[in-house]
């Protein structure tokens, strides 16, 4: 809701909230590649989405936002991902983005374009990697920042280390710190164990976006045709009116009835990318 917000440029995408009624997010732009400007907008979206729908009755209260960083990824990974790399939304879409880029565009179908933004591959940044390879990002993450925290590895050894697990993951070398240790802004920022936070994103969106299937099976139908109310409509009634009312925990069994699990994103890649790569 564009009226109780903003949208501006950085050079980091993100979301923060003055009020219900003053959310804001930030983009950014690369001339040679669509990607991080479109996936990084619907991202924050995600986020926006879920702090403008919090319950109006919790404004100036302490449950007044998100009740997690976890569930918050959720809602952001599943704007992106879910909807935003899917067959449906692309159908959709695809048109509007030719009129943008006809030349560049020129002899590309949405089918071909919808297999080219999922295509899987190894990357440097974390932000710009394809859903089956995003929580190897983490796990780098993950690993690095509690060896700090149990003293185990040094702050100016972290280059170096950063290198090593990622080439253990990855099979690469970053060729600059840039495109290694020094890429994200949560470190710097103070935000040690945050990472985690995205992983557990990833499982719940889809989690929640299977309990909405089940209660409105018409969603990807309705993603194809450009309509979103729907989901919408059930993110804000199930899950962001809430706020903090309840724990994370809490919350996923209420909504999906059972607790944070791994299945159902397991089947989700496999389902998706076997489809894409035939196998």
């Amino acid at each position: 809701d564009m009226q109780r917000g903003q949208q501006s440029v950085s050079v980091h995408p993100f979301c923060t909230t003055f009020a219900r009624g003053d959310v804001r997010i930030t983009t950014r732009f690369d001339s040679k590649w669509l990607n991080p400007a479109l996936f990084g907008m619907m991202h924050e979206a995600g986020h926006a989405m879920y702090e403008q729908g919090v319950g109006a009755f919790l404004d100036g209260t302490p449950l007044g936002g998100g009740t997690s960083l976890g569930v918050h990824e959720s809602q952001s990974r599943m704007w992106e991902n879910i909807v935003g790399r899917s067959r449906g939304f692309w159908m959709w879409a695809f048109p509007f983005l030719k009129q943008y880029f006809p030349t560049q565009l020129e002899g590309v179908d949405a089918e071909s374009f919808y297999k080219a933004i999922n295509k899987v591959e190894r990357s440097f940044i974390r932000v710009e990697a394809d859903e089956a390879t995003y929580n190897l990002h983490i796990m780098v993450r993950f690993e690095l920042e509690t060896g700090v925290v149990s003293g185990k590895i040094k702050v100016a050894d972290l280059a170096r280390e950063w290198n090593d697990r990622f080439e253990s993951y990855f099979g690469v070398v970053p060729p600059s710190d840039a495109l290694g240790v020094l890429q994200d802004v949560h470190w710097s920022s103070g935000l040690m164990g945050y990472f985690p936070t995205y992983a557990l994103g990833n499982l719940l969106s889809v989690q929640y976006y299977n309990r909405a299937l089940k209660d409105h099976p018409s969603i990807p139908d309705e993603i194809a045709q450009g309509k979103f109310d729907t989901l919408l409509h059930w993110l804000n009634e199930n899950i962001h009116q809430h706020g903090r009312k309840y724990t994370s925990d809490e919350l996923t069994q209420r909504v999906t009835g059972e607790g944070i699990q791994s299945n159902d994103f397991i089947a989700y890649l496999e389902g998706k990318f076997g489809d894409i790569y035939g196998l």
